[in-house]
């Protein structure tokens, strides 16, 4: 058989390597949308033990495809409280054992998967609503990975015999050394370990690659999956970059020890399997797996220790001067006078995130610093709204067409909402929070798990709003807007529930009747402020009537 030509076999690589990323990348997008909310709410609770908390992340791991997607949201229940660092790191080692267990799914070989997985989806897809379209979705993705490993298996098959190829994979198998940072390389450009672990056992498979080489690449992946989740979460605050960089010292010292333990005794593969990529593969569950059993019981030292190593910043007396995005020199160009106003109004949707984050913690405990803090807040994103408004009436003052004064009318609308999400914050919420404190109030344990779970869910709905505001996604619009229909139901159904609490007589409950019950409605205002980011994307896309009168 002829060598395929250079440049061919790198195209056809590289298209399979692509498609392989995409489609990996496809199942988590779908299961983010579908099943984001739940998938926080199975983490937040996980923290009764440390077992039940890794078990919890290898579930979502499965579920995400990706341990980096459990890092950065296990990080925000850690950075707001929700979660304390040391099981947050025990949700972590379990979302990597998780990632492990994915790859050795996604490499089950059988012919008929392929085109079942793609009717089903793309039929689930094409007929389906809300969540029943992200299912297709994924069963469209698995179906795409499967695709892309038989791409890499029919481009790499012609190589096995090619004597160029034997020569530069012999000495990937010598120097174990490259292979580890190529490994790792590979899994942060293409951010995705699974991905990266998929292609190299794949080319073991094809005896494209040598055992030791795919091991040591495997390992380095590893490496590289973890500095991904690091890299992503360099903002976030102390508490939980502990966790994070715990995660990254366990899984990254671990694999450099285990690929000198391969270097050094490469006959401990054969047990791991009967052939090339059953040893690889393994390699990959077998080093998570034993570095969870291993770590585990030691997460509280680490943390304790690393709390010494990275101890919380002492607040700043002097912060940065805000800059506003309202640049009056653009008011003679219309168009990018209006991208500064949106500019602006994502400012505030962030402060406004900010707020809300941190006024959940304070029902359980008051702070007076945080408290001011949102106060401070609050007073910022009312002179931002004042500046919103006084920018645009200057701007329409020379006239607009139809489709830019529609955009203004459109953006001063989303500036009032959020005005009076802060409001809902700020002037409802934390005077409630206040109360609690100073009457030593305490809501019942059903009742403050409502509370959690439903602010989780309209913190969810927020990250989703400043996502449509960057990227005016019509899809993404409309899930913002459906998602305001599945709050108002909830909101009932949880004020029912603590109508039947009163019934019962419990004295929690009748004491915190009306707090429990303003609260519920404010984080309702709060989801319906941000909703409103959808309406306009989805009025000119033509998919929001304008009336709903029949």
């Amino acid at each position: 058989m002829e060598d395929p030509h250079p440049i061919q076999f790198l195209i056809q690589i590289a298209g399979a390597a692509a498609l392989l990323i995409w489609a990996v990348r496809l199942v988590r997008t779908g299961v983010e949308r579908g099943f984001a909310v739940p998938l926080r709410f199975w983490l937040r609770h996980s923290s009764k033990n440390r077992l039940l908390a890794a078990a919890s992340g290898m579930g979502a791991a499965v579920f995400l495809q990706s341990s980096t997607a459990v890092a950065v949201l296990v990080s925000n229940f850690v950075a707001k409280g929700g979660l304390v660092t040391a099981v947050g790191l025990a949700i972590l080692l379990g979302a990597d054992v998780g990632s492990a267990v994915v790859t050795q799914l996604l490499m089950v070989r059988q012919p008929i998967l392929i085109p079942l997985l793609l009717l089903i989806g793309v039929v689930i897809f094409q007929r389906g609503s809300g969540n029943t379209r992200q299912v297709g979705r994924i069963l469209i993705g698995l179906a795409l990975i499967f695709v892309s490993l038989d791409m890499i298996r029919a481009a790499t098959g012609p190589l096995v015999a090619s004597p160029g190829t034997q020569t530069v994979m012999a000495y990937l198998g010598r120097d174990l050394v490259t292979a580890f940072i190529l490994g790792a390389g590979f899994a942060w450009v293409v951010h995705s370990s699974v991905a990266a672990v998929l292609l190299f056992v794949t080319l073991a498979a094809q005896a494209v690659l040598p055992t030791p080489a795919a091991a040591a690449m495997i390992l380095g992946a590893n490496l590289g999956g973890a500095c991904i989740a690091y890299i992503l979460t360099l903002s976030a605050p102390v508490d939980a970059r502990r966790m994070i960089v715990a995660n990254l010292a366990l899984r990254g010292g671990g694999a450099i020890l285990a690929s000198f333990l391969i270097s050094t005794l490469p006959e401990l593969l054969d047990r791991l399997g009967a052939t090339p990529a059953r040893q690889a593969i393994n390699l990959h569950l077998v080093f998570n797996l034993a570095l969870a059993v291993i770590a585990l019981p030691f997460v509280g030292v680490l943390t304790k220790v690393l709390t010494h190593l990275m101890p919380d910043k002492v607040a700043n007396e002097t912060p940065l001067v805000t800059v506003t995005a309202l640049d009056t020199s653009a008011l003679d160009r219309p168009q990018r006078a209006l991208d500064c106003a949106a500019r602006e109004l994502l400012g505030m949707g962030q402060k406004i995130e900010h707020m809300l984050v941190t006024v959940e913690p304070l029902y359980d405990q008051w702070n007076a610093q945080a408290a001011k803090s949102i106060r401070e807040e609050d007073s910022a994103i009312k002179k931002m709204h004042l500046d919103v408004k006084l920018y645009l009436a200057r701007l329409g003052q020379n006239g607009l067409d139809e489709e830019l004064g529609r955009r203004s009318m459109d953006l001063a609308s989303i500036s009032s909402s959020l005005d009076s999400g802060s409001d809902a914050i700020a002037r409802i919420m934390l005077e409630l929070a206040k109360r609690l404190d100073t009457q030593k109030l305490q809501f019942s344990a059903q009742g403050r798990a409502e509370i959690a779970d439903f602010s989780d869910q309209v913190q969810s709905n927020v990250q989703l709003a400043l996502n449509v505001m960057m990227n005016q996604n019509p899809a993404e619009a409309r899930e913002l807007v459906a998602a305001k229909e599945k709050v108002r139901k909830v909101e009932q159904k949880l004020q029912r529930n603590h109508i039947g609490r009163l019934r019962e007589g419990l004295a929690e409950s009748i004491e915190t009747s009306n707090i429990h019950q303003e609260t519920l409605r404010a984080l309702k205002q709060v989801n319906t402020a941000f909703s409103m980011v959808g309406y306009p994307i989805l009025l000119k896309s033509g998919d929001l009537l304008k009336s709903r009168l029949v």
